[in-house]
């Protein structure tokens, strides 16, 4: 995927030595039925940093992502992303999918690996490296087993394994987790967090549930209904590393309710 879009090269080197994984300046995205997705944004966010977009439906969340992998250009401002150095270039962001969207009949290796070999890599490097990408989420027992095989969690696994075996430095998630049920929702979160810490990735995560951001992030970004905007952001004050005892926590009910307060409000509602 691009690194960069809506800006030059230069640019992207001034994010990096700023401390900057992303950078959106004035961005804008209005599609061809006259829709307007987003309004002006600015939004940094820094490299190693969990960060939340959190709204309802429509406000624009999933077109932010978009835009930061390149998928889609914007209207007007620029969209500003670090590629961690030349020899990065192709593989500064892996995102991962609402849906798994993954190919039935090819194996879970085979999934894993596919941007590896679209690259032109070797069959034994990308082999080896699908490998690893699976043992860090927990399914290197799986690797030949078919989609068709899997309970929706571990699919999503897998796409989460195809997302880091380009080991990128930005990952995009967009609400992974939304069809999952809770018991299993709550362990990915758990998982996702392990390897944000061990992997030192920069994650922008896409939610509409209060309780979620709170519990990964360490930075929450209320936005606007359409035209999204961000209205307001929070820091997640927590011990590290987060588990059942925070969940619990008083200090967690108290941040939730004040995300809660501020995105009502930002969605025109009453606060609850």
């Amino acid at each position: 995927m691009a690194g960069l879009a809506g800006a030059d090269a230069g640019a992207a080197d001034d994010v990096a030595r700023g401390g900057l994984a992303v950078r959106l300046r004035g961005v804008s995205k209005t599609y061809d039925n006259g829709v307007t997705a987003l309004a002006p944004l600015d939004l940094a966010i820094e490299r190693g940093e969990f960060v939340s977009l959190l709204g309802p439906s429509g406000c624009g969340k999933s077109t932010a992502l978009r835009l930061i992998a390149g998928l889609s250009a914007p209207t007007g401002g620029t969209v500003e992303v670090s590629r961690g150095g030349a020899d990065r270039a192709g593989h500064a962001i892996g995102f991962v999918f609402q849906e798994p969207t993954l190919m039935p009949w090819a194996s879970v290796a085979d999934n894993v690996g596919l941007p590896l070999k679209l690259s032109g890599l070797g069959r034994a490097e990308v082999a080896a490296c699908a490998r690893a990408a699976l043992t860090r989420v927990g399914l290197a027992d799986f690797a030949e087993v078919y989609p068709r095989e899997l309970s929706g969690g571990m699919k999503m696994r897998v796409s989460l394994a195809r997302a880091l075996v380009t080991d990128p430095d930005i990952l995009l998630m967009d609400e992974p987790f939304a069809a999952l049920d809770e018991i299993t929702r709550f362990r990915l979160n758990d998982d996702l967090l392990a390897l944000w810490r061990g992997l030192h990735k920069t994650v922008v995560f896409v939610t509409h549930s209060v309780f979620e951001s709170v519990y990964l992030s360490q930075r929450v970004i209320v936005m606007t209904p359409r035209p999204g905007r961000i209205s307001a952001q929070f820091r997640i004050e927590a011990d590290e590393p987060r588990g059942a005892p925070f969940r619990t926590s008083v200090g967690y009910a108290g941040q939730c309710r004040e995300v809660s307060i501020a995105l009502a409000r930002a969605s025109g509602e009453a606060a609850p």
